[in-house]
């Protein structure tokens, strides 16, 4: 039998608090975030405005940079 997705949800918090306790589990799941904006429009104006060699540089850059989610790892 298929769970509900709202059960499937349900099941995923639990398991962050039983593995975390509460306030880490809420630490958690602040530190990702829908964002907001319309991505795909706002990419092909920007995509449309920079030549794709900036662009590849650009992305080689981020590349170098430390790691975004350092904080998890250590």
């Amino acid at each position: 039998m298929i769970k509900p997705q709202q059960e499937i949800i349900k099941q995923g918090y639990q398991a962050l608090v039983d593995a975390l306790g509460m306030v880490d589990a809420i630490r958690f799941i602040q530190y990702f975030n829908w964002g907001q904006g319309d991505y795909t429009k706002e990419r092909h104006q920007w995509l449309n405005q920079k030549p794709l060699n900036e662009i590849i540089n650009s992305i080689k850059e981020q590349q170098d940079d430390s790691n975004q989610y350092d904080e998890i790892l250590k």
